[in-house]
């Protein structure tokens, strides 16, 4: 029942019915109040005892509960909370009449809920962990199904489709029995559609976006779809509602019916059109509004547009500082005489700071990590103490920290921080980024330290120590379309080894400077959990052709002498696809592409910058900024290793070429501004060659699995898969077959992982 009337009934004798819904007539009788309790001199009360009668199978505490009466607590009598009993059992399903009894001493009211149970005592609302469970009966959901039935029929062309009747009786304690007969009708089609009152759109155009022709099946469902109900936003209305007709209707009238076939006259009424006036943000009780008011496209003075309120919207979701299930759009203060309209954007912040914090075991010894991400930093009120909360807030800045060792060994740390409209007037993201790493045997892996007789410099000491700075700006295009984005990343890595293996060369020091373009495009309607939308990158990364002017024979060169200044090109392509394919349950496709190569053969191919492919995907332990990471579920981290090649060294630094393709099905479990939790089964394969000639791109190491991504908005996106690798890789006997895999902020807003 769509809509409920709920009646207060007081009586002037102590005992008295104060609510009460009916099933037999669907709607409660309404009755004016006939004492001093009235709409008219509401009194506050105090309640003093809530009884439940009536009840045989139902828990009365939860019954209680859900009256929201409690005792001690004052209320308007009559008000919202004696409303709200009524409304608030009756939503339950459970009754087919509910009555709200009081009695009056002094400044206290007590109260008896009276209800009649339905007859189907077990039927229950079914479970999320029912699935395979008996279905239960549920005569609201059973009215809902009757309808849905006839709702069908009629799309399907039957017009005069019809429950003629229906009955439903007991079987045994458990189980009913339906019976229900039809009416079908003949099946009608589309006659005549003719067009009334348009003057903006010729009907030619009209009729091209209706996409209905005389002879298709008849279906109202399908009508009011393609004049204002299309998802894709290809509809009639959205064609006037993006050009500023906010208040446009368009009445479809069956003006004659003839055998089989119905004419239909389209009435248009299109009004006047809006420009915005004001742009109004309420709810952002962290965030500033020149951060939510710069990424939204309607501006005063411009035409009301639905485009651009939908294009709004998902901006403000993309900022990642608000619940996206609450952001609400809506026109407000239309006037009609001035052909004016403000928008009011409703926001509800959610926490988007995130901290990591874990602990493991790797190379022999216990690794930390601490990782601190402030998401809506302020640098402005960096010398504002009053601003403090625990740090400065409110700009939409980016500012991450984090670190990671194991004591003498393993260290990482590095430090990020990002400005999406840096200047302040148009979208141009400028950030930095620095780090440092160090990987040695200062340890000695039976837990003693060694650092005392083994240094940088001794001839024992195996290490590697990297450090490098970057600086990225990017900004927005507006061609093809807005959702194209350009960037340009100068980096400066310095490398220096000490009989450290695994690379082309062992010691010596090495000078990276590299410049990288990324052109892409992002149209994913959500961070956490897109359900339609595109992510393409396209990445190219060079350095300086050193070997033309350097004067170094690379025929007789050493290591150190051929790998001082690096020098290499390297490209990759990158896109994921995601598409709801039925209810809420989401088809994802990513492919990925990737090579290296030299400018000059006499050089060689760069030690560094290689990919490796294979595992979680995550920077562990094991990560070194010489190499990119690329997950792949079902086998061990970075074993995916070229045919032929030395597994130690390609493991370690990593390839020059890899391919990788996935298909993953997600469906929600939690959708809140609090956990976002989604599960998904996968299939996906990827492989990495040591040149061209062998490339072979559908020549892959295959899995599947099953995995879970909880979202915490103080941790990130959380993940544990389960994959099965089918392919063995030679040399490596224990890389495929089944594998757990952990990951933390990973395939979140853009990642590939």
């Amino acid at each position: 029942m769509n809509r409920y009337i709920l009646a207060l009934i007081f009586c002037t004798i102590s005992t008295g019915l104060l609510a009460q819904v009916s099933r037999q007539n669907n709607q409660p009788q309404q009755v004016l109040p006939a004492d001093s309790l009235s709409y008219l001199n509401p009194k506050e009360l105090t309640i003093g005892t809530v009884t439940i009668s009536g009840s045989q199978y139902l828990d009365k505490d939860v019954l209680i509960k859900i009256s929201q009466l409690t005792k001690g607590d004052k209320i308007t009598v009559p008000g919202d909370a004696t409303s709200n009993v009524i409304k608030n059992l009756w939503q339950q399903g459970l009754f087919d009449d509910v009555k709200l009894l009081y009695t009056l001493r002094n400044d206290t009211i007590n109260f008896d809920i009276n209800v009649k149970e339905r007859p189907l005592k077990k039927t229950r609302a079914k479970k999320w962990y029912n699935v395979f469970g008996s279905k239960k009966f549920l005569r609201d959901k059973y009215e809902e199904d009757k309808q849905t039935l006839v709702a069908k029929m009629q799309a399907g062309g039957y017009r005069d489709a019809e429950v003629l009747s229906d009955s439903v009786w007991k079987n045994d304690d458990a189980t009913v029995n339906v019976k229900i007969k039809l009416y079908e009708g003949p099946k009608y089609y589309f006659g005549d559609l003719t067009w009334s009152g348009n003057a903006k759109y010729p009907t030619k155009i009209l009729n091209t976006l209706l996409r209905i022709k005389k002879g298709d099946v008849f279906s109202e469902e399908e009508l009011n779809k393609r004049l204002s109900g299309s998802p894709n936003g290809d509809d009639i209305s959205s064609l006037y509602l993006n050009d500023g007709y906010l208040t446009y209707q368009t009445d479809p009238v069956q003006t004659r019916i003839h055998n089989d076939t119905v004419d239909v006259d389209l009435r248009v009424y299109e009004g006047p059109q809006y420009t915005i006036n004001k742009v109004i943000v309420k709810g952002n009780e962290v965030t500033n509004d020149k951060v939510i008011l710069r990424e939204i496209r309607t501006k005063p003075g411009q035409k009301f547009s639905k485009e651009a309120i939908v294009r709004s919207t998902q901006a403000i979701t993309q900022l990642g500082n608000f619940d996206e299930q609450k952001i609400d759009p809506r026109p407000t203060n239309i006037n009609p005489n001035e052909g004016t309209v403000d928008i009011l954007y409703n926001v509800v912040e959610k926490p988007s700071d995130q901290i990591e914090l874990s602990g493991g075991f790797g190379g022999g010894s216990i690794v930390g990590t601490l990782g601190l991400t402030f998401n809506n930093f302020s640098l402005r009120n960096l010398f504002n103490l009053s601003a403090y909360k625990p740090l400065p807030k409110g700009d939409g800045e980016k500012l991450s920290l984090r670190g990671q060792a194991n004591g003498r060994s393993y260290q990482n740390f590095s430090f990020t921080y990002s400005e999406p409209w840096f200047g302040g007037k148009k979208p141009v993201n400028f950030g930095v980024t620095a780090y440092t790493q160090l990987q040695s045997n200062a340890y000695n892996y039976t837990g003693a330290y060694a650092a005392n007789n083994i240094k940088r410099g001794d001839p024992n000491y195996q290490g590697i120590t990297i450090n490098g700075i970057s600086a990225t700006i990017g900004k927005q295009l507006k061609w093809p379309d807005d959702y194209f984005n350009l960037s340009h990343t100068l980096s400066f890595d310095h490398y220096n080894l000490q009989n450290y293996g695994g690379y082309l060369f062992q010691n010596g020091k090495s000078i990276n400077i590299k410049l990288t373009e990324t052109f892409s495009r992002y149209s994913l309607d959500a961070p956490i959990y897109p359900t339609s939308g595109s992510n393409i990158r396209l990445t190219a990364q060079f350095t300086p052709p050193y070997s033309l002017f350097n004067n170094v024979n690379y025929a007789i060169a050493t290591p150190q002498e051929r790998y001082h200044f690096v020098e290499y090109y390297k490209a990759k392509f990158e896109a994921q696809w995601f598409q709801k394919i039925y209810g809420k349950l989401v088809l994802k496709a990513q492919t990925q592409f990737g090579f290296l190569s030299a400018y000059n053969r006499a050089v060689g191919q760069s030690p560094f910058e290689r990919f490796k492919l294979g595992g979680d995907g995550m920077q562990s332990y094991q990560f070194l900024q010489g190499s990119e990471i690329i997950g792949l579920r079902g086998y061990e981290n970075f074993d995916i290793v070229p045919l032929g090649s030395d597994v130690g060294v390609a493991s370690t630094s990593g390839s020059p070429l890899f391919d990788k393709f996935q298909l993953e099905l997600r469906h929600p479990v939690i959708a809140s501004q609090s956990a976002t939790v989604f599960i998904l089964a996968f299939t996906e394969g990827g492989n990495t060659w040591n040149s061209f000639n062998q490339f072979s791109p559908f020549n892959v190491r295959r899995s599947a699995g099953i995995g879970a991504r909880i979202f915490l908005p103080i941790f990130g996106l959380l993940g544990l898969d389960y994959g099965y690798g089918f392919d063995q890789i030679p040399g490596l006997p224990s890389a495929n077959k089944g594998h757990f895999h952990f990951s933390i902020a990973q395939s979140l807003s853009g990642a590939f992982n």
